[in-house]
């Protein structure tokens, strides 16, 4: 049976930003701040609720400039950055309500890794958005739709071995010409349902309710459904002393440096490229081969993994020879179950058989 928690002694905190427009780095520091302050402080769960200037944020292993057209963002105005967490790219502003969480990984409600919590935390936005009159599915890996179409991705990161954070952006209303306009769209990823419009992928709050939410509101029943859903109340809270400091080292060590936005790099020479769609999502494989040995390998995409775990996947393929059995068991001593999410060593090894074979086959 699991633990039960007692609201009176294990109140969560609430940190809320949602009446104002808070900067890229800030937003990313404060959320990245909540695991560690989990880890470190010994801090109860807390829950950041805000919105962010118009800004487009890849996940952790994209590639920016494969994602994103950065000269149309900086033409309109759009900060650009990357998160901690996993996941594809997102494009937020003043009517995406954007959500992070860190909680202790030990939580009853969160044993179990990355799958529990997605579950367990998509459970508290469909409370919240059934009680705005919109019904959502939880769709694998890390989607919120309404009859397809997508509202809300979810993300998470475990790089503290203690806590995790948890990302989201929900749609209230949203853009949807501005991201077509600074977004490089891989054509696998644009019609891997079946659509030949991403406007037909995509729907807010606003357009399946029929009028327009105030972001208020939306947050004030993401709170409700947190509080319901875990069973202990979270208290309106300011960052402590030591919180403000490390949200401001953040922003300065990791937000501010050119080395962080651009750390996940495509190689542009001598490059086998391929796409596969898996149920983990979409990997994207950068390769170089010396003869038929891999020189170099780039695993990016929109899955969900740890950077070290994907660093030792790397390390581990290179001068592995590019065949499919001989890179299968050269993963076998680093592969673990869900080391990349819902993602197998034989998926990843047919993703970069197909970058060898765009190198070896002749235009």
């Amino acid at each position: 049976m699991d633990e039960q928690i007692s609201p009176e002694n294990h109140p969560g905190r609430l940190i809320s930003q949602w009446d104002r427009q808070v900067p890229v780095d800030l937003g990313l520091a404060v959320d990245d701040m909540l695991a560690l302050s989990v880890a470190e402080t010994n801090s109860p769960p807390i829950l950041h609720l805000y919105t962010f200037e118009p800004a487009a944020i890849v996940g952790r292993y994209q590639d920016i400039e494969s994602a994103l057209k950065l000269d149309r963002c900086r033409a309109r105005g759009v900060a650009y950055s990357r998160r901690s967490t996993g996941g594809g790219t997102v494009i937020m502003g003043p009517t995406v309500l954007a959500l992070g969480f860190g909680a202790s990984l030990n939580h009853p409600k969160f044993a179990g890794g990355i799958k529990t919590i997605f579950h367990t935390l998509s459970r508290v936005i469909i409370r919240a958005l059934d009680q705005l009159g919109v019904a959502v599915t939880f769709r694998p890996k890390n989607d919120l739709e309404v009859a397809g179409k997508k509202l809300a991705g979810l993300s998470a990161s475990m790089e503290i071995p203690s806590a995790f954070l948890f990302h989201m952006s929900l749609l209230v209303d949203f853009d949807i010409e501005l991201m077509l306009d600074i977004m490089n769209l891989a054509p696998v990823k644009l019609y891997d349902k079946g659509y030949s419009c991403f406007s037909q992928r995509v729907t807010t709050i606003n357009r399946e309710t029929g009028h327009q939410a105030p972001i208020s509101l939306v947050a004030h029943e993401v709170r409700t459904a947190f509080e319901q859903e875990l069973g202990f109340p979270f208290e309106d809270s300011a960052m402590t002393a030591w919180e403000e400091s490390t949200v401001d080292k953040l922003r300065v060590s990791r937000y501010h440096q050119h080395d962080w936005i651009f750390s996940k790099k495509s190689m542009r020479s001598r490059m086998g490229h391929a796409y596969l769609k898996t149920p983990g999502g979409l990997l994207e494989i950068f390769l170089s081969l010396a003869g038929k040995s891999i020189e170099s390998v780039i695993i990016t995409g929109d899955f969900f993994s740890t950077t070290a775990d994907i660093n030792r996947i790397e390390t581990a393929l290179k001068w592995t020879a590019a065949d499919k059995q001989s890179i299968i068991k050269n993963l076998e001593p680093v592969w673990q179950d869900d080391i990349i999410h819902q993602v197998s060593a034989d998926m990843l090894a047919e993703a970069i058989g197909q970058a060898r074979d765009s190198i070896l086959t002749p235009m």
